[in-house]
């Protein structure tokens, strides 16, 4: 038997270790011991770090995920003000015109937005709703404006997915 094995089961066929019993007729899960460990086959790991990953320091706790949507703080979403409605070009793989708006929050914080769908009715001063959600392709845009809302109208002509644009159901021809 190897010295670190018989450290290990020293303890437990000492004189003193009352609550172990090595007698045939106790069933092992009756033993006080057995309330002491974990299961041998549980699938869950055990939450407990052993005394060399404290020492060695590497039970680091993981660092909350960053918000995608920072301005919007347990808020599906939030009014603002328009100071400026521009373009912005994407990024590398993509090229075209994307319209963004500088909006003053209600929170008084000033974003970047991105306007989805084809045209749109905002200038400065328009009140607008807006809602978390990233421009993949336009850097530093992590907002969307809401269309049918307030001072923004919905897209004309629109067929498909006309509850992501503010677009009333056609009538029937």
């Amino acid at each position: 038997m190897s010295p670190s094995l018989f450290r290990f089961l020293a303890p437990l066929f000492s004189p003193s270790a009352k609550s172990f019993r090595l007698s045939p007729s106790t069933p092992p899960h009756l033993t006080s011991q057995s309330y002491n460990h974990t299961r041998l086959f549980s699938t869950t790991p055990s939450t407990l770090a052993t005394l060399m990953q404290v020492l060695r320091g590497c039970r680091v706790p993981q660092r909350a995920r960053k918000s995608v949507s920072p301005a919007m703080v347990n808020r599906p979403q939030m009014k603002g003000v328009c100071l400026k409605v521009g373009i912005t070009k994407p990024k590398k793989p993509n090229s075209g015109e994307r319209k963004t708006a500088r909006v003053r929050l209600s929170s008084g914080r000033t974003i970047t937005a991105y306007i989805p769908g084809e045209g749109h009715n905002v200038q400065q001063h328009s009140v607008v709703l807006v809602r978390g959600g990233r421009a993949q392709d336009c850097p530093g845009v992590r907002y969307h404006l809401v269309r049918g809302a307030m001072d923004l109208g919905g897209v004309a002509n629109r067929i498909t997915s006309r509850s992501k644009y503010g677009t009333k159901k056609p009538k029937a021809a």
